[in-house]
């Protein structure tokens, strides 16, 4: 018998539920949903998730809460309450994985401590996101993408030589939102094996430190802090932005193949014998002059121009986009990469996921209204409606529209 396609996502059948806020937890649910999850988001009555409020630029919600939180359900929760906590442990007690990213200790104090929830339920997959994981002198710091991006050293090698800089994307969340995800996935396969779940930790400190790579070994190693380089390289030349007659474009050259084709279609292939340029080696110990002599031929094009020849002849370039030239990046529109999702009050774009399957595509689901499956849920767990209606009277949940 054929499957529905919805059969044949990898995820089809599987119930995460999270307590989750910002931007690393929401991720890892939001890739969990996308390959079939059903991702229940418990939420607080008072706002929800507050990367609701961080702005209203997507038709009056907000640009992260719409990338994070497609495809997922929303209940609205008290969780001081003795009732509200009664409500998300149900919900647990069917689901397959348990992820949540509140303050240390904050799950633990709630009676949802991976602990006490594997004794009950020994099959059960436990995901705590935290900044600086369990134990340590930073345990209980306050974490940020911002300051773990500073603690892990990815500022100290990101900007100008003048001017040091965090990342434009909130690489520290993304990185631990990336390995909490493959996290469930493994700790998933497992169970399939061993019939037995997993609780599973992510530090966000250590999820960047682990993308520093080169960097820190260079550091370890030599004894040598790698400078900061802007769009350059502090291992490879040339490497770097060039002017062109109406612009600037990007061209990195990691093989003397490629620095000799560059040299042609610059229409300096002389270059190629001269021994500052040699090698790359030279190339880096001499950059100064082998910027300036690439420079000086980049100028003569406009941008598209040379980027054209570049790209004919093989040579790693790229135009410096702006945002409004990727959302409209012609090969991102050949590939049909684009879809429609609902959010609460428009529909909007939405990229489909980079993991593409011959047989099946991702669920893109809409984006919850606060409270949005509250009254469903609760129905689920078995509540009717004067449940419903007397426990939203008390604040206890949340009914959204």
């Amino acid at each position: 018998m054929a499957l529905r396609p919805d059969q044949l996502l990898p995820l089809a059948g599987y119930t995460v539920v999270t307590l989750e806020q910002a931007v690393a937890a929401p991720l890892a649910s939001r890739h969990l949903a996308d390959l079939g999850a059903r991702v229940i988001k418990v939420e607080r009555t008072d706002g929800g998730d507050f990367a609701r409020a961080y702005d209203d630029a997507v038709h009056g919600t907000g640009a992260h809460f719409v990338w994070l939180n497609r495809g997922k359900e929303s209940i609205a929760v008290d969780l001081k309450s003795d009732e509200g906590r009664k409500v998300v442990r149900a919900l647990i007690r069917d689901a397959d994985v348990f992820l949540q990213n509140l303050a240390p200790g904050a799950a633990a104090r709630l009676g949802l401590g991976a602990d006490e929830l594997r004794e009950e339920h020994p099959e059960l997959v436990t995901v705590d996101l935290s900044g600086y994981g369990r134990g340590g002198p930073f345990e209980q710091r306050k974490a940020y993408d911002m300051l773990i991006q500073a603690e892990s050293g990815l500022i100290s090698i990101t900007g100008t030589p003048e001017h040091a800089a965090k990342t434009g994307i909130p690489t520290a969340d993304i990185a631990s939102g990336m390995y909490c995800a493959q996290a469930v996935l493994a700790a998933l396969l497992r169970r399939c094996r061993t019939g037995v779940g997993a609780a599973v930790e992510v530090s966000m400190l250590e999820s960047t430190v682990e993308w520093m790579g080169h960097s820190l070994y260079t550091q370890m190693y030599t004894g040598v802090q790698p400078p900061r380089m802007g769009v350059s390289h502090v291992s490879i030349a040339p490497y770097d932005s060039y002017p062109t007659s109406d612009g600037q474009i990007l061209i990195g050259v990691q093989s003397e193949g490629g620095w000799k084709a560059l040299t042609t279609v610059l229409g300096v292939p002389e270059l190629t014998t001269d021994p500052r340029f040699a090698t790359n080696m030279k190339r880096v110990e001499n950059r100064a002059a082998c910027d300036a002599a690439v420079a000086q031929r980049t100028r003569l094009w406009t941008t598209a121009e040379l980027d054209a020849k570049l790209s004919a002849a093989g040579v790693p370039a790229a135009q410096i986009n702006e945002l409004e030239q990727v959302a409209e990046h012609p090969q991102l529109s050949a590939r049909d990469r684009w879809r429609t999702v609902g959010t609460e009050f428009a529909q909007v774009k939405a990229l489909l996921p980079p993991v593409t399957f011959d047989d099946v595509e991702a669920a893109m689901g809409d984006v919850p209204a606060l409270g949005r499956h509250t009254a469903a849920l609760l129905a689920e767990l078995g509540y009717d409606e004067q449940d419903v209606q007397r426990m939203s009277a008390a604040g206890v949940v949340r009914v959204g529209d």
